[in-house]
């Protein structure tokens, strides 16, 4: 079941939905909140690196730069270009809430993607969202930190998840507050490990 803006509200005051720093009621929806835009972006450099490695031993961290833009500054998303994001608020949910976050219909017109793929938040899940920001428009996009860049919906679980995504072992992106590189370096040594055939997701 969806949450309507009054439930939203309901279990934001009951602890059940934790977002910091607090909504302005321009940011509720019917039945969402909009997120905006952080400061921070990570960028490929493409220039220096022939093509992604998934088992090198650099790891993705290595192939990308870090971009702070200063305040009332844009960042430059250039035509075909992929670059990672990160929402200014942070989000903490129940362990019986999970969370889907979708791109604003104004920013696909313009062809602007916000999130490409897994926009779904597991019940436990705490800290921002990294934004996999590509631009499939022929001109450059000024977007400048603290616009509005997505929405949240949230719907209720049957019953509190068994296995949190806080306290997951593998939960690679727990906690995090800046826009983190991908991860999936770290699942393709594992299949090297005895017995670590395992399913590349997530």
């Amino acid at each position: 079941m969806v949450l309507s803006d009054v439930d939203i509200k309901r279990y934001i005051e009951e602890g059940k939905i934790r977002i910091h720093p607090a909504l302005p009621p321009e940011q509720f929806g019917s039945c969402s909140v909009d997120f905006r835009l952080g400061r921070e972006f990570n960028v490929f450099e493409h220039s220096r690196h022939a093509y992604i490695d998934l088992k090198s031993k650099t790891g993705l961290e290595g192939i990308m730069r870090p971009v702070l833009v200063e305040p009332g500054e844009p960042f430059i998303l250039q035509p075909r270009e992929f670059v990672l994001a990160i929402t200014e608020e942070a989000l903490e949910l129940a362990d019986d809430v999970l969370g889907r976050l979708e791109g604003r219909s104004s920013l696909g017109r313009i062809g602007i993607i916000v999130h490409g793929t897994a926009g779904l938040f597991d019940p436990g899940w705490r800290g921002k969202a990294t934004l996999e920001l590509s631009n499939l428009s022929r001109m450059a996009v000024a977007l400048y930190p603290g616009m509005r860049i997505c929405s949240f919906t949230f719907e209720q679980v049957s019953t509190p998840v068994s296995m949190p995504y806080h306290k997951k072992p593998r939960g690679k992106y727990a906690g995090q507050m800046q826009p983190l590189a991908s991860r999936l370096d770290h699942e393709v040594e594992e299949l090297g490990e005895p017995g670590g055939h395992r399913r590349i997701g997530g």
